[in-house]
């Protein structure tokens, strides 16, 4: 078979319809990159050749650039999460390093940069309308943060200090890993595990069994062990959570918060390392700080609004946080504990109150939801505050799994304006853990007709059993509204520019709102009761069982608060304060601020921060207080439904059409900001979250 007949059988390469993926085989993957490709790089030559200081002349030619890789190299992407095989990943990864060396070389592209530019400085300028400006405008500082703006030795010295974070966040992401590998706990005496549930008895059995330095002959098991206790977060959590023994517990914990702090793993010189270069690089970039670089992309204002905002929870938090010390340690001591609670006896203690004032467990509560019920509830939501209807389509529609389905949203008038597919069940062979919500397709002009959006919706929820329906855990149905949110945003969207349609150009910091508002609604006792319906008997959940729900969500709140704001304080100070070079050590800084933000003094030891990945190794630094900063968006705008009764239809009806038509339609079009005081007549406050939470 020629070239051409084999790629114009390339499912990869259709532009119609929904991606056809009953059809799309790893063999598939690099002969439609490589096509792609050479169309791509003749393509952008044009461009930078041609550039005109027009929304016709530029960024259109670049829309249309983009618009075969969405349904190609995105359909590879989502295979590669729900459908992994060995053969596609190695098809994939075999053509990522070009496409990664072709997208940079697209981001750094000067003609393109100088093109925007013009066009900003313009008469055109005013002729765009919003989402154009944005979108043109992020353009141009994403591209001055990526150096373009600097010239002969400046841009020579950014260059190595970029290529020299990265070296070292991959060292520091590597050290973390062999040193959390490094640690093993054997256990094999039976009234050590006495107490373990039984998922964590299997977990530590397999650990055992797929340890490189077991004993050959000896072959673990749940029952009858060996256990080996790795520093695995799924190992680690459960284990501080369930072990009775406290001298194993205190071994394990002074492991997890002093991994990667010694000898040959040691990402203790790493770390004012990595802060030197990100201070240089703010620095040639033109800001005081790399906080500052950081800020410039999202949507707080400034580091002093930021660390207001965390006083703000912080003061509310922390008598809450000394409370619940206390009635740890008086609910410990009447069990018999003699010692003062400390570090590692937190998690143990907090674990046994839990189930003593709350008394179910998520077995109990499986049987009220089962996905078919919890489906219903969902629609009829979103049907009652944005006015749209789903419907799940039956005819013949190309899917990866016999599982998956596809649904259509229509709005008021029956049009049907977007889709999305479920993938809804646990599959670990071949499909990641997690739950995501992903764009399959984004909604923009193509042809001169609009494509409407279409979205991925996946979760790892149990799959039904023999007769038995799928029954999800509370925290499933929790996880299904929040991913359920994030379509929402991308599948409500009215913009046809795509770099602002759906989520696309959404500030990091506000990205959450609309998935985390979803959320709160599951905690609303008519809509939660109206899908909670046992699968066999029909009952309804009882009362008593929601109101605990209720209350277990608010457990130790002043605590976790208290927690997420000593990171993200401690990060931003790290990013914007912190001298390198100084005599202070970053233990110093987070030992200061976990005086007011921690109700346990910091153990002389702790070197946690030797392993705080997410901002030495990922996309968090100067950034951590994002989790935060959503969370107090989206329960101000939960807020709003309340103010104007949860249970008056009209009132939820408008103030639903009203964040529909701003926070959900108008995504990256404006700076989210506006659209929150649009939507809410002002500015965000943190004393919804602080209600929610039972911190007021």
């Amino acid at each position: 078979m020629d070239q051409q007949s084999s790629l114009s059988d390339n499912p990869l390469l259709v532009l119609e319809g929904l991606p056809r993926f009953d059809r799309i085989e790893p063999q598939h993957i690099q002969p439609a990159v490589k096509a792609l490709l050479e169309q791509s790089e003749a393509g952008l030559k044009k461009i930078e050749a041609e550039a005109q200081p027009s929304w016709e002349g530029l960024m259109q030619p670049l829309e249309e650039l983009d618009y075969p890789w969405e349904r190609s190299w995105g359909s590879v992407g989502h295979l590669l999460g729900v459908k992994n095989t060995p053969e596609i990943r190695e098809a994939y990864e075999s053509v990522l390093p070009d496409i990664v060396a072709f997208s940079l070389s697209a981001r750094q592209s000067k003609p393109i940069y100088e093109a925007l530019v013009a066009l900003r400085d313009s008469e055109n300028w005013n002729s765009l309308n919003d989402a154009q400006r944005r979108i043109i405008e992020k353009r141009i500082l994403s591209a001055e943060l990526a150096g373009i703006g600097l010239s002969g030795e400046q841009l020579t010295r950014f260059n190595e200090i970029a290529r020299e974070l990265s070296s070292l966040s991959t060292k520091f992401a590597n050290n973390v890993l062999d040193a959390t590998k490094a640690f093993t706990l054997i256990i094999t005496s039976a009234d050590d595990v006495a107490g373990f549930p039984d998922s964590l008895k299997q977990l530590a059995a397999q650990s055992y069994n797929s340890w490189d330095e077991k004993k050959p002959e000896v072959e673990a098991t749940p029952e009858e062990g060996p256990w080996r206790i790795s520093l695995d977060f799924p190992c680690f959590g459960p284990f501080m959570q369930h072990c009775r023994n406290r001298e194993l517990r205190e071994k394990v914990y002074r492991a997890f918060i002093t991994r990667a702090s010694e000898g040959e793993i040691n990402n203790e010189p790493l770390i004012p390392e990595i802060l030197k270069l990100r201070k240089e690089k703010a620095h040639l970039l033109g800001y005081a700080n790399f906080a500052e670089v950081s800020l410039a992309e999202k949507m707080a204002p400034s580091i002093d609004a930021v660390l207001e905002m965390e006083e703000r929870l912080r003061t509310a938090s922390f008598e809450n946080g000394q409370q619940d010390l206390k009635d740890l340690q008086e609910f410990a001591s009447a069990q018999g504990e003699t010692e003062p609670i400390i570090q590692w006896d937190f998690a143990f203690w907090s674990e046994r109150l839990r189930e003593q004032r709350f008394s179910y467990t998520d077995e109990e509560l499986r049987p009220y939801f089962s996905l078919e019920k919890v489906l219903d509830g969902l629609f009829q939501l979103v049907n009652r505050i944005f006015g749209i209807t789903v419907t799940q389509v039956t005819d013949d529609i190309p899917v990866w799994n016999k599982d998956v389905r596809y649904f259509n949203i229509a709005n008021e008038s029956g049009e049907t304006i977007a889709g999305f597919y479920l993938d809804p069940y646990a599959r670990p062979a071949d499909k990641r853990g997690g739950a995501w919500m992903d764009d399959c397709l984004g909604r923009k002009i193509v042809n001169g007709t609009v494509q409407l959006p279409v979205a991925h919706l996946v979760c790892n929820s149990t799959p039904p059993v023999g007769s038995k329906p799928s029954l999800m855990t509370f925290r499933e149905v929790e996880t299904l509204f929040h991913e359920f949110g994030h379509g929402l945003q991308h599948m409500l969207t009215t913009i046809n520019e795509a770099d602002a349609a759906g989520i696309n150009g959404v500030e990091w910091d506000a990205v959450e709102l609309a998935s985390q508002f979803m959320e709160n609604w599951c905690y609303h006792k008519p809509t939660l009761l109206g899908m909670a319906k046992h699968f066999e008997t029909g009952e309804t959940l009882p009362d008593e069982l929601f109101e605990k729900i209720k209350a277990a969500r608010n457990f130790q709140a002043g605590t976790q608060m208290l927690r997420q704001i000593q990171f993200g304080v401690v990060d931003l100070k790290l990013h914007s304060e912190f001298d390198p070079d100084g005599s202070e050590s970053v233990f110093d800084v987070q030992r200061e601020i976990s005086q007011s933000t921690s109700v346990l003094p910091m153990l002389p030891e702790d070197r946690f921060l030797c392993s705080f990945q997410h901002i030495f190794a990922g996309g968090y630094a100067a950034g951590y207080f994002s989790y935060k900063w959503a969370e107090v968006l989206s329960a101000d705008a939960f807020s709003a439904f309340e103010e104007a009764g949860l249970d008056d239809e009209q009132a939820v009806e408008a103030t639903g059409r009203r964040f529909r038509d701003t926070i959900l339609a108008m995504g990256g079009s404006r700076h989210p900001m506006d659209l929150f005081k649009e939507f809410r007549g002002r500015e965000p406050s943190p004393e919804p979250l602080l209600r929610h939470t039972g911190l007021l």
